[in-house]
């Protein structure tokens, strides 16, 4: 007997089909993960586990170890056994720790909490879970990788039966990937299952034991694990042969667009006192730059620093289409030519309660404006036009951001930084969180925007991704650049050397990712 069966599901939103008739299982002591492009349904089905969507406002049934349930609530759910780790994170920033894994289930005798047990319990879950921390820190002193591994902590204190994990390695490290994979594990040979969102289909076909794709709200197909190959799911998540992500161009980079001259940021909590350090870079038109590093290299606080949204002392020169400008804030980078992509389009990119149509205008509201009054009917005209050029699928241009998929949503912020017609477009890790099918689209646009003669940033944690869409790659260590590879000569081995030479000397790269 499965110790879970999700029969017939079927829901929409608004009259748009987000599921139909979709079955899916799981057994005791199996991981069991759930494939699929952004969009297909999977957080969906998975709402729908955990009493987020409650019984009626969907069709079909669930049944645990042969009895029908009805969750009215996510506590229904969880009283169920199940605990659920959404994408977005659900931690109260300013509490503790262990007072956001015990979050109102707070241990009590006589009516007052127990805080040593509390506290002594939470330490022995971030033990649990891999994570070295204070459990009396903030979750606001938290780095976001550090704070997933928070929530799974809070959901393996309600001792579920089954753990549901949607995309938990989105933030991670490799190292905190490699403690979790082993985590699933562990708890698997302890008799919990698990179910898995992800699309990275390496660490899927490392620990699934079967596999189900959803495209399309549809299920596609279950697999066993064994004999199955990740371009066999890719081509049932997208329902076409993948061949190549990156696609051909044969550009010519042109003038110099953006130059920088010895930027330093100093930073006096860094063992070396600094942040960044002595970085000089050009940027010409039609060319695209990737920058790689590992994590605290200072690759994301370089574009930030350059697009005046870093709150610390920036000096440097640089200067746009040949002139010397100064960027102190992100509204002086926006009217001066510069856009930028962040690396969290949720919480730095994006206004997930307002409708797509004012996201994408968002940044240029002067060209919809006169005396003062919005155009709707521009703005609404304006998006409709980029939702059909970037492929943004949408029930329509009001509808609220946060209904669309992760793809989409980065579509979205892309589409914002197009209104402006900016001179260089930096990019901050584009691709995360998002399903290949996705990903193609965006390499394309990525490329095509390139071709049309615009300077692109590229910062990525992604060695394909680098290797296969820029012209050159600086690489970074320590906030200093290391060295520059033209794109014929970029291996793997000759970034992850530059990007660890000076941490780890003489060890073997290929042990280390990004």
């Amino acid at each position: 007997m499965s110790l879970l069966r999700m029969e017939n599901i079927s829901k929409d939103f608004g009259g748009v089909l987000a599921l139909q008739m979709v079955n899916f299982d799981i057994e005791p002591g199996e991981i069991h993960a759930l494939c699929g492009e952004n969009g297909a349904g999977k957080s969906t089905l998975m709402k729908i586990l955990s009493g987020v969507y409650p019984q009626g406002s969907f069709n079909g049934r669930i049944v645990i170890e042969g009895a029908p349930k009805h969750f009215s609530s996510i506590r229904d759910s969880e009283r169920s056994g199940i605990a659920i780790i959404h994408q977005e994170l659900s931690l109260i920033p300013e509490q503790s720790i262990g007072e956001n894994i015990f979050l109102g289930r707070e241990p009590q005798f006589a009516g007052f909490i127990q805080w040593s047990k509390l506290f002594s319990d939470a330490q022995k879950l971030l033990k649990v879970v891999g994570l070295n921390a204070n459990v009396r820190r903030p979750v606001k002193e938290l780095g976001v990788g550090q704070q997933q591994l928070v929530e799974i902590a809070k959901a393996l204190s309600q001792n579920p039966r089954i753990l549901v994990l949607d995309e938990p390695t989105s933030a991670l490290t490799k190292e905190e990937i490699a403690n979790l994979l082993r985590l699933l594990k562990r708890l698997k040979s302890e008799g919990m299952s698990s179910i898995l969102i992800s699309h990275k289909l390496d660490e899927v076909l490392e620990v699934a034991d079967r596999v189900t794709v959803l495209r399309d709200g549809s299920t596609i197909a279950t697999h066993d694990r064994h004999g199955l190959t990740e371009t066999q799911i890719i081509s049932e998540m997208v329902g076409r042969e993948v061949s190549t992500l990156f696609p051909e161009s044969s550009r010519q980079p042109g003038q110099v667009v953006f130059e920088v001259e010895n930027l330093n940021v100093a930073d006096a909590q860094k063992r070396s006192g600094y942040l960044l350090k002595d970085i000089s870079f050009k940027v010409r038109a039609g060319e695209i730059l990737g920058i790689g590093g590992l994590m605290g290299s200072g690759r994301s606080e370089l574009l930030q620093a350059l697009f005046g949204g870093l709150r610390l002392p920036v000096q440097c020169e640089t200067k746009l289409m040949g002139v010397k400008t100064k960027i102190h804030s992100p509204s002086q980078a926006w009217t001066q030519g510069v856009a930028f992509v962040p690396e969290d389009r949720k919480r730095q990119g994006l206004v997930l309660d307002d409708s797509v149509s004012r996201n994408m205008t968002i940044s240029g509201l002067e060209l919809f404006s006169k005396f003062g009054f919005l155009k709707s009917l521009a703005m609404a005209s304006h998006a409709k036009d980029m939702t059909k050029k970037l492929k943004v699928k949408t029930s329509s241009v009001e509808a609220p951001v946060k209904s669309l998929s992760g793809g989409n949503q980065q579509k979205v912020v892309l589409a914002k930084c197009l209104t402006t017609k900016p001179k260089i477009l930096f990019l901050d890790e584009p691709t995360r969180g998002i399903d290949v099918g996705a990903k193609q689209e965006i390499y394309t646009l990525i490329t095509d925007l390139a071709s049309q003669g615009m300077a692109v940033v590229l910062v990525s944690s992604e060695l394909p991704e680098l290797m296969g869409l820029a012209d050159r790659i600086l690489v970074l260590n320590e906030g200093r650049i290391t060295g520059e590879l033209e794109r014929s000569m970029a291996t793997p081995e000759k970034i992850m050397t530059l990007a660890t030479q000076s941490v780890f000397g003489g060890v073997d790269v290929r042990n280390y990712g990004f």
